[in-house]
């Protein structure tokens, strides 16, 4: 079994200083890497990110602007953004050594490409080993040391199962699959999904529209899920179900939040990125090329572009004709 002493995180917003934290506590050496010198410079001194306020950084986790020994790390995690991922592993590529875990921490699908995750790690890093981390999660709850459990997908399934236990501890339980594909879906649906419960709750539809919302909104994840290949247990498990269930309920969620704010008229909550704005267009466009009926999701994406209004959406997805459930 492979030992991975060395773990580095690329990306040093809340969500990457989070998992800096679950590596720490595995006693493993931790490098979280901040593109800008000066934010690393700054966290560094302070052993503090300001983006996670009142919580201090383990003594453990060594902060650096030096891509290079970030690279050379037995396992690196990549907590930037979706659409940021491709550039921030290109980068990192000529610095990694063959066979080198390269997990995907971030939910969603790239614009133009249509590709996965793990697909944009193969294809920017050729020597790496793809990987994908996902599931019902807040950063602050993470980095608290608030017990969490999420999902761990790679296509060997002992190299997932070598992941797992580098990482997990008493308070971060990951489970580990090979179905790559389902786990990627499910973080990827739900953020889009998330912004229509959240739409729903700032309009005041009440609490039996908000249950049949998140209903027929795991319907759509689990049709498109299948429709590409993935598992049932994944669709049902924590990357599926599970993380569609947190972010479909709580503000802390950036896509809820988001959402929240629209269905109220207000504007979008500054600073923060709600992943589910970005993907929602890409989602609607893979899921028409597979025939894949989704209604939830092409109302949140039209409500988005400006296509149309939440409250013409809202009407359009009540007329839509009886059936049967499925």
């Amino acid at each position: 079994m492979a030992s991975y002493s060395s773990v580095a995180v690329m990306g040093a917003g809340a969500w990457g200083t989070a998992l800096a934290s679950v590596a720490a506590r595995t006693g493993r050496e931790v490098m979280l890497y901040a593109r800008d010198a000066a934010h690393a410079a700054h966290i560094d001194a302070a052993r503090e990110n300001p983006r996670l306020p009142g919580i201090a950084l383990a003594p453990g986790i060594a902060v650096t602007n030096d891509l290079a020994a970030a690279g050379r790390s037995d396992i690196v995690l990549i907590a930037t953004p979706a659409q940021h991922l491709r550039a921030a592993v290109t980068h990192l590529a000529p610095h990694l050594r063959k066979g080198t875990p390269v997990i995907a921490c971030a939910k969603g699908i790239e614009h133009g490409t249509h590709k996965f995750m793990t697909e944009v790690i193969a294809a920017a890093a050729p020597n790496a080993v793809p990987a994908i981390l996902s599931g019902p999660s807040f950063a602050e709850d993470v980095a608290r040391g608030f017990p969490t459990a999420v999902t761990l997908a790679t296509h060997e399934e002992k190299l997932a199962s070598e992941l797992v236990q580098a990482l997990g501890s008493p308070t971060f339980r990951p489970y580990h699959t090979t179905d790559v594909r389902g786990v990627e879906i499910g973080g990827a649906a739900k953020n889009v999904l998330a912004i229509a419960a959240g739409i729903a709750v700032g309009k005041k539809l009440g609490a039996s529209a908000q249950a049949a919302l998140t209903t027929r909104a795991f319907s759509e994840l689990t049709r498109f899920g299948r429709a590409l290949g993935a598992r049932s247990e994944t669709l049902t498990g924590l990357s599926g179900l599970g993380d569609l269930i947190l972010t479909c309920s709580s503000p802390q969620s950036r896509n809820f939040a988001l959402g929240l704010s629209l269905g109220r008229g207000e504007n979008a909550p500054p600073g923060k990125l709600a992943e589910g704005e970005f993907t929602a267009p890409v989602l609607v466009e893979l899921a028409a090329s597979q025939n894949v009926e989704m209604p939830v999701s092409r109302a949140v994406a039209a409500i988005l572009s400006g296509k149309t209004t939440i409250d013409a959406a809202i009407e359009g997805l009540l007329m839509r004709p009886f059936k049967a459930e499925e």
